[in-house]
């Protein structure tokens, strides 16, 4: 088969290329800016003359793109897209429903809501990781130490503190409005499994607009409440719920944050800055006992990216609730899940003893992710209802 491969800054995209020509496919390369997201004359009709010059059987891209699916359905041939960010506001584009759509989503939670919506174009795929890859990665034996673990506990991601974060933007909220949502982002974070942020939302709407003016999409059918629960309040919730986390278990134990925002400091905490996801992340996973995954609060059900690129380098990974993981992985025997700040305590105490249970439980997830859940998986399952 012969692939146009949207090209842009995506993460995954040296996996997901090599995926499809292990498959034998062959690939055809068309360099994109994932900001050209709805309209722009100059790229449609680009990728339009790439369309009738390459004549491939289908079109593939790293997330989804209102503007490809909009070419693609003219010229009618099919689009497939695999989204990978939560939340994702270009899914609520009416182009979503265009038939030459097949759209993946990592969350089964929210396709069941497209799906129970009537919405045949957006299917469920989980992420993947290139276990072949991974496993080659090893580091150097002059930076090898002890026992291999370099760190006892790590996380890898952001802790939502930046400048642009819109939490931080409004402004003149009323005293019951900035009331009401303390309450509800405090109920919020004692619940894993459910989140309830955009459904408590209609009440305060007015205040929450008046304070930070966002408009959804002209072309889109996203609701206000959704852009300001997701977007903004469901990140902030993130934020304070992962430093929370982090400056309780600092209390007891050492404690390697690997995050873009450098200004960070705790007691115990060895803040050591952004490292590179293809090469350097999955060396933090092999190097560290307890690898955390604390998801961004917007997404339902679904298994981060994160937690499959640790599990497939071999890492030990201790996550919050998550009710995907219960269809492919076994909690106790290929990682661990936490379901409270004292349940994660109490485990990272555990694991950090129970080496031997650890390592093995590392094994078994590596090896199920190699067996099941690499991207040569998701090729094969991908194409095989196109």
């Amino acid at each position: 088969m012969k692939i146009l491969y949207i090209e842009w800054a995506s993460f995954g995209n040296e996996d997901m290329k090599e995926a499809f020509t292990a498959e034998g496919h062959t690939l055809v390369s068309f360099p994109f800016s994932n900001k050209e997201t709805r309209h722009d004359e100059t790229v449609e009709n680009n990728l339009a003359s790439t369309l009738h010059r390459e004549v491939p059987d289908m079109v593939f891209s790293f997330n989804y793109f209102p503007i490809i699916s909009t070419v693609c359905n003219k010229e009618n041939i099919r689009y497939i897209s695999w989204i990978y960010d939560s939340p994702y506001v270009l899914l609520y584009s009416y182009t979503t429903i265009n038939p030459c759509n097949t759209i993946y989503i990592f969350d089964k939670d929210l396709y069941l809501e497209f799906h129970n919506s009537g919405i045949k174009t957006v299917h469920y795929l989980p992420m993947a990781a290139n276990a072949d890859r991974l496993d080659k990665l090893q580091v150097s034996p002059s930076e090898q130490k002890g026992d291999g673990f370099l760190y006892d506990i790590s996380f890898v991601g952001s802790l939502y503190t930046e400048k642009h974060n819109f939490f931080e933007r409004m402004k003149d909220l009323p005293d019951y409005t900035k009331g009401y949502l303390d309450a509800i982002m405090y109920a919020q974070m004692q619940v894993q499994g459910y989140n309830f942020i955009q459904e408590s939302l209609s009440l305060i709407m007015g205040d929450l607009y008046n304070a930070l003016p966002i408009d959804p999409n002209s072309d889109g059918v996203e609701s206000r409440e959704y852009v300001y629960a997701q977007y903004v309040i469901n990140r902030k919730i993130t934020g304070i719920e992962r430093i929370d986390l982090i400056k309780a278990i600092t209390e007891n134990h050492t404690f390697d944050l690997f995050t873009h925002d450098p200004s960070f400091q705790l007691p115990n905490l060895n803040n050591r800055g952004r490292v590179d996801n293809y090469k350097e992340m999955p060396l933090v996973f092999k190097q560290s006992r307890i690898n955390l995954n604390i998801s961004l609060r917007s997404i339902k059900s679904g298994i981060p990216q994160r937690a499959f690129d640790i599990m497939g380098s071999g890492g030990f990974l201790l996550s919050n609730y998550q009710n995907d993981f219960l269809d492919y992985f076994i909690p106790g025997e290929d990682f661990d899940m936490y379901d409270s700040k004292s349940d994660l305590l109490a485990k990272i105490d555990y694991y950090l003893l129970h080496d031997d249970e650890r390592i093995a439980m590392a094994k078994n997830g590596h090896d199920k992710v190699a067996a099941g859940h690499t991207y040569r998986h998701r090729v094969q399952e991908m194409l095989s209802i196109v």
